[in-house]
């Protein structure tokens, strides 16, 4: 359960640290056509989070090249505060492509040696955390580098210090790193979360575990105060240390799921910043998901709030019992 209420002297109602890239995202499978467009899981979910109404900002290190200026630009045109964002001339930001197939969509990145990945506790903005209500971190960016891990525990440190709430996405990519070099480092930033935001997928691989009631029992046990776990079509499944409950998904035409984790993420700690109760929010998140899976890449087709509303309002409308006139 989350303890008392959120700080209402904060500037910020949500700040993200961790790694964007660009990505180049294939739109027909078998055919080598591209939209280019942004990504990297952590600056999805602030996006998110601003076109949800929050006031938002981002914690990262990008490349004195055309990509970084890209990301510097979108930040700016989304109304993300990135003034803390870091030019390194001497990494380059990263890239990564999306490709479709019977499986799914599957990602391939060129980001060794990014310069989000040089990122290092001594760079870390601590003050941008002291005037946040939440701060949101992922189990990439604990993967990218040593000595972004450091940063991102000492950020978790930090937030716990200034009564600053953490949320904490696992975003496990093996890809990245072993699962036996994983599961300690993810139980170690367990033990400074606030709000877990892990998906079933990803816990099904930590711990061999697939029954969500009994992922939500862990995670509580490793220090989490709140679990929300993500189904995907099926939904989310909330627990508050008190009280749980399953939030029912929304079923719409799949087109593309990335960053659809990102987007429910974003959404949902948006509301929470706003004083919303975390099965409400996960509510509004979960609409807001559903309606991201249905365009091309991972920023693109993230919605605003008014979408979102709307589309509640008719959810609402169609649960109504007919009358007869």
């Amino acid at each position: 359960m989350l303890d008392g209420t959120l700080a209402n002297d904060r500037r910020f109602d949500l700040v993200a640290l961790g790694e964007a890239m660009l990505e180049f995202n294939q739109t027909q499978p078998d055919r080598p056509d591209y939209l280019q467009g942004f990504g990297g899981d952590t600056s999805n979910v602030v996006i998110a989070a601003a076109r949800a109404g929050g006031r938002t900002a981002y914690l990262s290190r990008v490349g004195r090249d055309w990509f970084g200026d890209q990301l510097l630009a979108l930040w700016v045109s989304e109304g993300v505060d990135a003034s803390v964002v870091e030019i390194d001339p001497s990494h380059p930001t990263g890239i990564y492509f999306v490709n479709h197939g019977p499986a799914g969509h599957q990602f391939s990145y060129l980001r060794a040696g990014s310069a989000a990945s040089a990122m290092t506790p001594q760079w870390l903005p601590r003050q941008v955390i002291q005037q946040a209500r939440i701060l949101h971190v992922s189990g990439i960016s604990l993967a990218i580098s040593a000595s972004a891990q450091a940063t991102v525990l000492a950020a978790m440190q930090e937030a716990r210090r200034c009564q600053t709430l953490v949320a904490f996405d696992s975003n496990l990519r093996l890809k990245l790193w072993s699962l036996e070099t994983a599961r300690p480092v993810i139980e170690e930033a367990l033990a400074w979360c606030d709000i877990f935001l892990p998906s079933l997928e990803d816990m099904q691989t930590l711990l061999g575990q697939a029954e969500p009631e009994a992922v939500v029992d862990w995670a509580h046990q490793q220090g989490a105060k709140t679990v929300v776990l993500k189904l995907g079509a099926q939904g989310c499944l909330v627990s508050d240390g008190q009280r749980r409950a399953l939030v029912p998904g929304r079923s719409v035409p799949l087109l593309d799921a990335t960053g659809a984790g990102d987007c429910f993420c974003g959404n949902f700690l948006a509301r929470v910043a706003a004083g919303v109760d975390v099965f409400d929010a996960a509510r509004f998140a979960n609409v807001a998901a559903s309606l991201a899976v249905q365009g091309f890449g991972a920023v693109g087709p993230l919605p605003r709030a008014d979408a979102v509303w709307t589309a509640l309002t008719i959810d609402e409308t169609s649960l109504l019992p007919n009358r007869a006139s």
